[in-house]
């Protein structure tokens, strides 16, 4: 009885899978994910400033969030063709010069991994990784989006 409930079971799981996977939608999901990494820059961007005090747990779980959100950015699955019109602040420039938005990506996943990998310990140390970081967000977002208004 189990194994036929089971065997019964798969296919609908299977299909729960595919709708959820095939109603995705890039441009809500790939701006969940920016606005999560921008609370995480937000909560140590104090520190940077020198607005809070250093606290290099509070640094180290915020940059860990960053580095996850930032690993994945996927340019194919969240800046797919055709991503570029509604409720979306996208460039065109992601399309017309997709290889320099992939790489300003990459570059932006390397250094907040790199960031992690540093473990800064003091302000100072901190300071240079996360300068680092949000340099690369704001060359980005000159280049790949559109301003509001």
């Amino acid at each position: 009885m189990k194994r036929l409930i089971a065997l019964s079971a798969a296919p609908l799981l299977a299909l729960a899978v595919f709708a959820t996977t095939a109603s995705a939608d890039p441009i809500v999901d790939r701006q969940a994910l920016m606005k999560d990494q921008g609370k995480a820059v937000g909560s140590i961007a104090p520190i940077a400033k020198g607005e809070k005090t250093f606290d290099a747990a509070t640094v180290m779980t915020a940059l860990k969030k960053i580095n996850d959100d930032a690993q994945k950015l996927d340019p194919a699955t969240l800046f797919p063709a055709g991503s570029d019109t509604g409720d979306t602040t996208a460039s065109p420039k992601i399309w017309e010069d997709n290889a320099a938005f992939v790489a300003a990506i990459d570059k932006y996943k390397a250094d907040v991994a790199a960031a992690v990998a540093a473990d800064p310990k003091d302000l100072e140390s901190f300071k240079t990784a996360f300068n680092q970081v949000t340099q690369n967000c704001g060359t980005c977002h000159q280049a790949f989006r559109i301003k509001k208004n």
